[in-house]
């Protein structure tokens, strides 16, 4: 059953199917609202929080295709669920090729259905981090010498279908590294097909992968394709490999070494052509010593090693990443083309960025939003620099630097109460506008949503 609290939007022009679905979903305490087109769904997604999207395929004027992309192109964050007949298997196959999260056929299966959003509201709830940092652009931006190297090894990797292994901190462009390779090489008409490893529950991340047969377990009302099937042709992303766990580990050794593998309950041997790329931040030799990752499985990831430097082992980056992310964000939010001074581009350099370029980005977008005029001065930097969310703070350390307790009592109401007023703070600079107001905390949507609720202020 759904966790509790989530919210589905259903996109179905045919009333009965949201009746359907908003009682099954109700006895779990899932929220389902019922929307009669598309246009509709966009205009839902613009006023509030949604967990997970169920649309139909076939709809008049706008079509659950559309819908997709539209959700893809502004939502990437939202999980998308066709519904489809036996006779639009195919289109609901290339609709995943294009971003959709899963399918289900009509008329739907009980079991199935509520087994498919549940499993994209777990995978949701895992993976709380912002987009990719680059991932408007398709080339990563750098005039640094170690980056250069890096570079020329995407450069060298791109041109034939060895596995590679990109290692790096979090926020490096891990992400940007392997859509690069994808794109110049040549696959780069296939699919890029991304699994966010540490995103799915361990119960979930081999049906992801390898897909599953009718009645393999008790929501498999039809066979289903996995990752790999679907990214025949192109290039498979398994992000976060060092989150796999041993068992599935094994699987993908097979995979890579022989290139075969079968879908769950299945006993049928598939064969696949993709190309395989890797990333992780975590340090698998370590991960190996403790008998957490496989020894075998590594050497097999590791033919072709990249190895991303942390932002700041590489500080001539910060200037033309920044001139970048000024221009997009400032596109982004309504306010044009942009400049950076150039005393806020140095003050900017001289700047550790642990949260590497993440959180470079997220804090350009913040002093386009919080600046006035159409330059960003180094006076917006220093401004921003000193104005820090008590949600970043340390679990250790509360806020104030007194030391002391707050009237609250307790650190732990402290804290919250430093929580609650850095979102009310956000949500007034951003006029209650809740998607800005999450990236000015540096937090997802989604998380936003639910600490709303937490402290009483939806």
């Amino acid at each position: 059953m759904p966790a509790a609290s989530a919210n589905v939007l259903v996109v179905d022009d045919d009333p009965a199917v949201g009746r359907v679905l908003a009682a099954l979903l109700g006895q779990g305490g899932v929220a389902c609202q019922h929307v009669l087109d598309a246009k509709r769904a966009i205009e839902i997604l613009r006023e509030k929080p949604v967990d997970v999207v169920v649309t139909d395929l076939r709809m008049p004027a706008m079509d659950g295709v559309e819908l997709l992309e539209e959700i893809v192109d502004r939502w990437p964050e939202i999980p998308v669920i066709l519904m489809t007949a036996h006779g639009t298997v195919e289109v609901a196959v290339e609709a995943m090729k294009k971003g959709a999260a899963d399918f289900v056929l009509k008329p739907f299966d009980r079991e199935e259905i509520l087994f498919t959003i549940s499993k994209q509201i777990a995978a949701a709830r895992h993976d709380d981090r912002p987009p990719a940092p680059e991932a408007k652009g398709d080339a990563m931006v750098s005039s640094s010498p170690n980056m250069r190297e890096v570079q020329d090894m995407i450069r060298r990797a791109a041109g034939g279908i060895a596995t590679v292994l990109i290692r790096g901190e979090n926020g490096t462009g891990k992400d940007v590294a392997a859509r690069a390779i994808h794109k110049s090489g040549p696959r780069r008409d296939g699919p890029f097909v991304r699994v966010q490893c540490a995103a799915f529950p361990d119960t979930l991340i081999e049906s992801e992968l390898f897909g599953y047969e009718k009645g393999s377990h008790s929501a498999a009302a039809s066979r289903k394709p996995g990752r790999v099937d679907l990214a025949e042709g192109g290039t498979l992303f398994l992000d976060e490999i060092g989150d796999v766990q041993p068992v599935v580990q094994a699987k993908l050794l097979r995979l890579l070494q022989e290139r075969e593998y079968e879908r769950l309950g299945g006993t049928q041997t598939l064969k696949s052509t993709a190309r395989f790329i890797a990333a992780t931040h975590q340090p698998l030799e370590e991960l190996i010593k403790k008998g957490a990752f496989r020894e075998d499985l590594f050497y097999r990831l590791n033919v072709l090693p990249i190895w991303i430097p942390p932002l700041r082992e590489r500080p001539e980056d910060v200037e033309p990443l920044a001139v970048r992310f000024c221009r997009e964000a400032g596109a982004a939010n309504g306010r044009g083309a942009l400049e950076i001074s150039p005393q806020a581009l140095a003050l900017l350099t001289h700047q550790p960025w642990p949260g590497n370029v993440r959180q470079l980005q997220n804090f350009v977008e913040r002093l386009v939003v919080m600046s006035d005029g159409d330059r960003l001065t180094a006076a917006d930097v220093a401004r921003e620099l000193d104005r820090k969310s008590p949600i970043a703070a340390p679990p250790d350390e509360p806020r104030g630097g007194g030391g002391g307790k707050t009237p609250s009592g307790t650190l732990h109401a402290s804290r919250q109460d430093a929580e609650r007023e850095a979102i009310k703070t956000a949500l007034e600079r951003s006029a209650n506008n809740k998607s800005l107001a999450a990236r000015l905390l540096n937090i997802s949507r989604r998380t936003l949503y639910y600490k709303l609720v937490d402290h009483g202020l939806l």
